[in-house]
């Protein structure tokens, strides 16, 4: 008999087949002695979408909403429904005796696979592989510390619970905007609470009006001193700025000299969240891009933990481990590891903690050994990242000395600050940026002379807009969504064109900005919905009802579709065009895209669309070396530079002849019988006739 072992990947599932000694590669699967390894493609299969149940609701009408089927229904995804089929026969073998479940160990791979067994109807007994990396080590003594499959049933309701109601609520209010407004509106859980956060930002940013202010720099012996008002350093009347310029002339007494010696303790390990946040600050990476290029340190090359975590720390079984992951790294980085593993460092105590570990510990990295030159450039930035962060906490902590001078001028204060570093600890291999601001020796009581005193003019500034980590940072704060979903729902922000990222900085654009002020309070209230993610958490851990949690979103889905129905408001397409469609006459609407931009028919039931940027070639202009428009002239094909006014004909160009092409050409021509003609003469003759 033999077990069954249903991977998410194809990659995984080559993986784990070589470690359990699979050898026979067959159409879908991988077979041995003992095991038989298949795999999903991510998901096979879906909820039924709202036609699958009833073809009228094909045509979207307000009257059929809200669509909240009874039951939900599974269907199999046609796409890869191929894959579906070899599993489904795999599951009736005679000869299989169990599962073993060895999807992603989280809430969606315990999705991924839960379906399947319940579309396949599986009865027989299922157990769970639960790993953090997927090195040969790490997969062994997961099969060997196989968990009963029953142990994760409160993780697949959990799962069932978000993947209904994200259904119900993302389909029925979407369908009811776009209905209504006659106009694709997408709306969600997380989504549109996300979008909200980034409108406010906007309004707060254009209700801004800058305020000019004034500064204020005495020049005294070797330093420099600020002037402050209690805890404010600018002056908002440039007369007072003045007077006080001119007060301060003369002499500075110093009232105090403050030293302390602080220490700043090693950052904590990343979690998936606070990753993306780094990499799209240091890099310019959006956290779609993070997370993809970390699946394959984690997937494809085995040298970091489990990505998708939202913990920041450590379990105390894994605290043995660490001698061998030093050892890992030591190759690529030597002058950081050799004296940590010569001294034999050990982990601080508050980074191992088993009670803010939930289903997964924070990314290290893996006892495999790296090799930086087998990794491409993201993946270097990516991995240094958390190599680093990874030694870092074998190092002491970073110790400095602040100064803090307070002088008296005229009744006025003036400010200077220093700092010293006494050991750089952690910070030796973080690269961080360090500063030092060095003071003269300065003692209490003693009398300077101001040299001169600098007034400086400059404007209040707006906050900026959101980065995406700055979002991350607040979707993590008011718990929209999950560390594995919050770069998908940037990415389908971006995608609705409800907001558009430019210089790493993200805008609302007029969609998005009308489609918030069409949506319920309630629904773009970060609070509603984190309410909801808490419950999920609760219900994976079993302190939580997933009846009554899909009933209350039931109820939920009904209360704002019905808003919108009732709702008096307006929408007007911001990117309306005055050309009109030549199929069924309506006004055509302009679409930006990752191929230029696009106009598109704005009917609901018209499919027309054509590209209104002239298409680019790969022909380089002589001049600027960019990428030329090719057309369609009179009299043919033709390239052009705009920006240098170049314009160049397209030649077709002659097709070169392949040496096999050559040697039947030469066969053909060539005549036995024809002595006094050479090679040469041959090969010419055909070549000519070739032309």
């Amino acid at each position: 008999m033999k077990s069954l072992v249903l991977a998410e990947k194809p990659s995984v599932a080559r993986d784990l087949a070589r470690v359990l000694g699979c050898t026979q590669t067959k159409k879908g699967y991988i077979e041995g002695p003992e095991y038989v390894v298949t795999w999903a493609l991510g998901h096979l299969v879906e909820l039924q979408t709202p036609e699958d149940y009833d073809n009228q609701y094909k045509t979207w009408r307000m009257e059929d909403l809200p669509i909240m089927p009874e039951k939900m229904k599974l269907k199999v995804i046609k796409k890869t429904s191929p894959q579906f089929r070899t599993v489904s026969q795999l599951a009736k073998r005679s000869d299989i005796k169990e599962l073993i479940i060895a999807t992603d160990a989280g809430r969606e791979g315990e999705l991924v696979a839960r379906w399947i067994m319940e579309k396949v109807r599986w009865n027989k007994p299922f157990r769970r592989l639960w790993i953090s990396s997927q090195t040969d080590k790490a997969i062994k003594q997961g099969f060997r510390e196989l968990k009963p499959g029953k142990e994760f049933n409160r993780l697949y309701d959990s799962a069932v619970c978000r993947s209904e109601a994200d259904w119900l609520i993302g389909l029925n209010v979407t369908r009811a905007l776009t209905t209504k407004y006659e106009e694709p509106l997408s709306a969600g859980r997380v989504q549109t609470p996300t979008l909200a956060m980034i409108i406010e930002k906007e309004q707060q940013i254009q209700a801004f009006k800058p305020q000019p202010y004034w500064t204020l720099t005495a020049v005294l012996p070797g330093f420099e001193a600020k002037w402050q008002g209690g805890q404010e350093k600018r002056i908002f009347n440039e007369e007072k700025a003045k007077e006080l310029r001119d007060k301060l002339a003369g002499e500075a007494i110093i009232k105090h000299v403050k030293k302390k010696v602080m220490k700043e303790a090693q950052p904590l390990p990343y979690d998936l969240n606070e990753l993306q946040r780094d990499a799209n600050k240091r890099f310019g990476f959006s956290a779609k891009k993070t997370l993809n290029v970390l699946q394959k340190l984690y997937e494809q090359h085995k040298l970091v933990t489990y990505p998708r975590t939202d913990s920041r720390y450590l379990t105390t079984d894994m605290v043995g481990t660490m001698k061998e992951r030093l050892e890992a790294v030591s190759g690529a980085y030597k002058e950081e590891v050799r004296p940590l593993i010569a001294k034999n460092a050990q982990l601080p105590k508050r980074v191992v903690n088993n009670e803010k570990v939930s289903d997964h510990h924070a990314i290290i990295v893996t006892d495999q050994p790296v090799f930086l030159q087998d990794l491409s450039s993201d993946e270097r930035k990516l991995y240094d990242l958390i190599a680093k962060r990874f030694m870092a906490l074998f190092y002491p902590a970073y110790e400095f000395e602040t100064v803090k001078v307070e002088l008296e001028a005229n009744g006025e204060q003036l400010v200077a600050q220093g700092k010293r570093v006494i050991n750089l600890g952690f910070k030796q291999v973080t690269n961080s940026d360090l500063e030092e601001a060095s003071l003269p020796h300065l003692q209490e009581g003693a009398a300077l002379s101001i040299k001169s005193v600098e007034m400086k003019h400059a404007l209040t500034e707006p906050p900026l807009r959101h980065s995406e980590a700055d979002l991350l940072a607040q979707m993590e704060k008011h718990n929209l969504g999950t560390p594995a979903t919050r770069a998908d729902i940037i990415e389908k922000l971006l995608q609705n064109e409800s907001i558009d990222r430019q210089n790493n900085r993200l805008h609302p654009t007029p969609k998005g900005k009308q489609l918030i002020s069409l949506v319920a309070d309630e629904l773009k209230s970060p609070d509603l919905t984190a309410k909801w993610e808490r419950e999920l958490e609760a219900i994976a851990k079993g302190k939580g009802n997933a009846k009554e949690f899909l009933a209350n979103i039931r109820k939920q889905t009904a209360k704002l579709v019905q808003q919108v129905k009732t709702s008096e408001e307006t929408y007007k397409p911001h990117n309306l065009t005055g050309s009109k469609c030549p199929e069924c006459g309506s006004f055509l609407k302009e679409k930006k895209t990752k191929q230029g931009r696009v106009l598109v028919c704005s009917s609901l039931e018209c499919s027309y669309r054509r590209s209104k940027d002239p298409k680019l070639s790969n022909r380089r202009c002589p001049q600027c070396h960019k990428k030329m428009e090719i057309h369609d002239g009179k009299a043919g094909k033709y390239f052009q530079c705009r920006q240098c006014q170049v314009v160049e004909k397209a030649e077709d160009k002659k097709k070169k002849m392949t040496k096999r092409e050559e040697r039947k050409l030469l066969n053909k021509y060539s005549d036995d019988s024809d002595f006094g003609s050479s090679l040469g003469d041959a090969l010419k003759q055909a070549l000519k006739k070739k032309e």
